[in-house]
């Protein structure tokens, strides 16, 4: 599974320009699924059985970048973000274009005791001879940084969502057979607002649906207040910023593990929320759950999770999608 998470964590894919990951998973999953094809999105769209209870598990393969506004005339890059870009993670971070050039991400000013507006932060492309880094306006970048292992914690950039989708994978190759329809759907342009998710189930009309992302949690010091920590097992949603969970799906979910003795924690999520919501608002209404992995430093390089609850996340999916979807 390592090798996996390392292969797609450090794939190149903001949100819009998914084609490299998209490539990477259809290459894993290729011989597990009856039927794989890709939506007019770019949506990876991997169908399990046939008939029965439809089920759509949704795992986002974009991550937060940036995106080229003005190039000036030495050669520096201002940008606006794709995503959620936090300011004060962004110095001396670096980028990298599709056609491999390397940037680093510095601001005007000296004061560095705050963080720096986005309008005043720029992408330094220089090389120091005269040349052309073959970057212009509308240029996309993501992220880059090497996966490191420690001990079973895990640290790369894109863990958001990367791991979502190696979770998918993974329970894409341990269910040997099951009972339900499963569209396992790899997502486009999450980070930009749920907008591979929701024409995805618009089209496949799921009778449920399961997304896998990461989730925040409360377990650093001084840090906000929430009972998740990385270590104890998968996160069962309960509710986020912008999706409440019908407690039938949330209570299947705590059934199915508490009965194959997967460790598990519950999920309040003040902020953020995940392709669920876009799932649950997709036609008339399709009820949607998530399993979380537990994350810490979300939408850094550094995005941080132990190996142990993905095993268990990975476990869960099984274990629900292996039996009837009922209390």
């Amino acid at each position: 599974m390592k090798d996996t998470i390392k292969k797609l964590v450090e794939a190149w894919g903001p949100s819009g320009y998914e084609h490299e990951v998209r490539a990477l998973i259809r290459e894993e999953v290729e011989g597990l699924a009856d039927e794989i094809r890709v939506d007019p999105l770019g949506n990876l769209i991997c169908r399990m059985g046939s008939g029965g209870t439809k089920i759509m598990i949704a795992a986002h393969m974009d991550e937060i970048g940036l995106m080229v506004t003005h190039v000036d005339d030495d050669g520096f890059l201002r940008f606006a973000p794709i995503g959620g870009l936090m300011p004060k993670a962004l110095f001396a971070n670096r980028v990298r274009f599709e056609n491999g050039t390397l940037g680093t991400i510095s601001a005007d000013g000296t004061e560095w005791a705050k963080a720096p507006a986005l309008d005043d932060c720029y992408i330094d492309v220089s090389t120091g001879a005269n040349t052309d880094a073959g970057v212009g306006v509308g240029d996309p970048a993501a992220f880059w940084r090497e996966m490191e292992v420690r001990g079973n914690r895990a640290i790369a950039k894109s863990m958001d969502d990367r791991i979502g989708c190696v979770v998918g994978i993974e329970a894409m190759r341990k269910l040997k057979r099951t009972k339900h329809e499963v569209h396992f759907v790899f997502t486009v342009q999450e980070e930009v607002g749920l907008r591979g998710a929701r024409p995805a189930a618009f089209g496949l009309e799921p009778d449920f649906g399961i997304s896998l992302d990461v989730t925040g949690t409360g377990d650093t010091p001084k840090g906000h207040k929430m009972d998740v920590a990385l270590g104890k097992g998968a996160a069962i949603k309960v509710r986020d910023g912008g999706h409440i969970v019908p407690p039938f799906i949330k209570n299947l979910m705590v059934k199915r593990a508490e009965e194959a003795k997967i460790p598990y924690q519950l999920e309040v999520l003040p902020g953020g929320t995940t392709d669920a919501a876009g799932i649950q608002l997709s036609r008339a209404g399709i009820p949607s759950g998530c399993i979380s992995i537990p994350t810490r430093y979300l939408h850094t390089v550094s995005e941080t999770v132990d190996l142990n609850d993905v095993s268990a996340c990975v476990k869960l999916l099984v274990a629900v999608l292996s039996k009837p979807f009922e209390a």
